[in-house]
């Protein structure tokens, strides 16, 4: 199949309709159970499990808008974008910037989540790196970039010059972060994104502890989850990732998610084409998904 005719086969029509879904959770979550439903009950706390469970499912609908594969106009594509990340907790340029490094510089030494090189840091250091990382580290470094990118430009440059290696992840990102456009973007969507969530919090008032939870578990299931294709594959191969066995509506869910060794082979393939392809490729599931 061509990369036209993968273009076209991009399903808009359940993108957007996930997107609304997702809007319309976000609205209830944060507002209307808040100031209508708990006030009134606190049973209706339990409403929120669900939301919870479809956290990773909202990152892979924003996963399909960082690869341009969430609708077939680029505008629309980046506009929807912006607008899913700051739902999710981060400007879209944050997101979809180190998202696109990760596939180039996968299972490479300076990218690999887990990797420990004796020498270079002590165990002690890389394994609380490694457990902050996974346990709710990654999403709360996004969510706090929308702070950190409001600091003055000559603040964020001085850090850049004296604090990252040109070479490494972090100096690759902010060299891009720091570009007038990209920045001026990054501020934008990060003022909108903290004015989401506090006016969230403001209509959680005394019930602020259950709000903290919802933002809590996302940090939790988005970290915790991002490594599990890639732990304890090859190194230094850019295009690896493992196919991770899941019932088919669990799948579905995910928005096929679990199908990352074929993703990463193939990223301009929209998610409803990963089982075929996978298929068509004659490919192998390497291990459970809850195993892994």
């Amino acid at each position: 199949m061509t990369s036209n005719n993968r273009k076209g086969a991009i399903p808009a029509a359940t993108n957007m309709g996930l997107a609304l879904f997702f809007t319309l959770g976000h609205v209830y979550q944060f507002f209307v159970l808040p100031l209508w439903l708990l006030p009134a009950h606190s049973g209706w706390i339990w409403t929120l499990l669900p939301f919870a469970v479809l956290n990773n499912c909202y990152w892979s609908l924003i996963h399909e808008a960082i690869h341009d594969l969430f609708h077939p106009a680029r505008r629309t594509n980046a506009i929807l974008g912006r607008a899913m990340g700051v739902m999710f907790g981060a400007p879209f340029r944050v997101l979809r910037v180190s998202h696109l490094l990760h596939h180039k510089l996968n299972r490479t030494p300076i990218e690999g989540t887990e990797f420990f090189q004796r020498g270079k840091t002590s165990l002690v250091r890389a394994a609380l790196g490694y457990y902050f990382h996974i346990l709710g580290g990654l999403y709360l470094v996004e969510f706090l970039s929308s702070v950190v990118f409001l600091l003055p430009r000559r603040w964020l440059e001085r850090f850049k010059e004296h604090h990252t290696s040109a070479s490494s992840v972090s100096g690759l990102l902010m060299q891009n972060w720091l570009h007038a456009d990209a920045l001026r973007e990054i501020r934008v969507d990060g003022a909108m994104t903290l004015a989401w969530f506090a006016l969230a919090l403001l209509c959680y008032g005394r019930f602020w502890p259950i709000f903290i939870a919802v933002v809590a578990s996302r940090a939790f299931l988005i970290s915790f989850l991002d490594n599990v294709y890639h732990y304890r594959t090859p190194v230094n191969d850019i295009f690896y990732a493992s196919n991770l066995r899941l019932p088919k509506p669990a799948a579905t869910i995910l928005l096929y998610f679990n199908f990352h060794g074929i993703h990463h082979r193939n990223p301009a393939i929209p998610w409803v084409l990963l089982p075929s392809v996978f298929r068509e490729q004659s490919q192998v599931m390497h291990t459970n998904y809850f195993r892994a």
